[in-house]
């Protein structure tokens, strides 16, 4: 997806890091829901297998539904269960962290004490 669509990501692969693990930012923008999550799956679900770090950049979503919630814990246990890489979420809104506390998945995705 592309700038003007409900939902696209930008990906940018970065330097190691301080460890040695590829860096991979994916950056969001637009309206994760039902209807885009798709786009979500489809664009980080092949980085996983290849390892290192994907920061999932969230600071410019304007909508989160309980689908696009979905695809981020989807996500998250695709990456634990492989194992190949590390899969953090950055720049959480407020907006989106209370929905993450009201629906209990705080430790989940944030990286507060991971």
């Amino acid at each position: 997806m592309k700038p003007g669509d409900p939902f696209y990501c930008e990906v940018v692969k970065s330097n190691d890091d301080e460890f040695g693990n590829r860096v991979t930012t994916v950056t969001c923008h637009g309206r994760l829901t039902s209807d885009t999550s798709v786009a979500m799956k489809e664009t980080v679900k092949p980085l996983i297998p290849v390892g290192g770090r994907i920061i999932i950049d969230l600071g410019d979503l304007t909508y989160l539904d309980s689908s696009g919630l979905g695809t981020l814990v989807t996500l998250k246990v695709s990456a634990v269960k492989q194992g190949y890489c590390i899969l953090e979420f950055s720049e959480m809104t407020p907006r989106i962290m209370e929905l993450l506390r009201i629906s209990n998945l705080t430790q989940i995705l944030s990286n507060r004490g991971s």
